[in-house]
C-alpha cells in the first residue's frame, strides 16, 4: 500500500502505492519509547526531526513508515497515538490517490518551532 520516494525539497516521503481512501488506516507504526531522561541526548542527533510526543512527557520514534511521513499544514493524512498498543494509527483525511505523497501535521509553528517542544 505505500512506498517510500525522493519528494524534491523535503527528501524522503512516503506515497501511496495504490489508491486509499478517506477514514481508511494506512498504517499502525509500532514505537520505541524515549524515555525523558533520555530526550535530551536525542535532541543532540538527526533523529530530533523523527519523533513523535508520546504520553504526557515521554517521546517515541516510529517504525515502519511512521517517522517518514512528511509534514504539511495541509495534510491529507493525520495520526492518533495508541499508548496502551505502543503503535502511531495513520489514518487518510481525505482519498488519496496511487502515486501520491501521503502528509500529517506535525503541529509545527511557521517560524520552526513545535508545539511538542517548547
Amino acid at each position: 500500500m505505500l512506498r517510500i520516494d525522493y519528494i524534491k525539497g523535503k527528501g524522503r516521503g512516503v506515497i501511496a502505492a495504490k489508491d486509499i481512501k478517506k477514514g481508511a488506516i494506512i498504517e499502525c507504526s509500532q514505537v520505541i519509547v524515549i524515555p525523558p531522561d533520555e530526550l535530551m541526548y536525542i535532541f543532540k542527533t538527526v533523529l530530533i526531526n523523527y519523533i513523535f510526543s508520546w504520553g504526557s512527557n515521554s517521546s517515541a520514534i516510529a517504525l515502519g513508515y511512521g517517522s517518514l511521513y512528511n509534514h504539511s499544514y495541509h495534510p491529507n493524512a493525520t495520526y492518533f497515538t495508541r499508548i496502551k498498543d505502543m503503535c502511531i494509527e495513520f489514518q487518510a483525511l481525505e482519498n488519496i490517490q496511487e502515486g501520491q505523497e501521503i502528509t500529517i501535521d506535525y503541529e509545527w509553528f511557521p517560524n520552526g518551532l513545535c508545539l511538542r517542544y517548547p
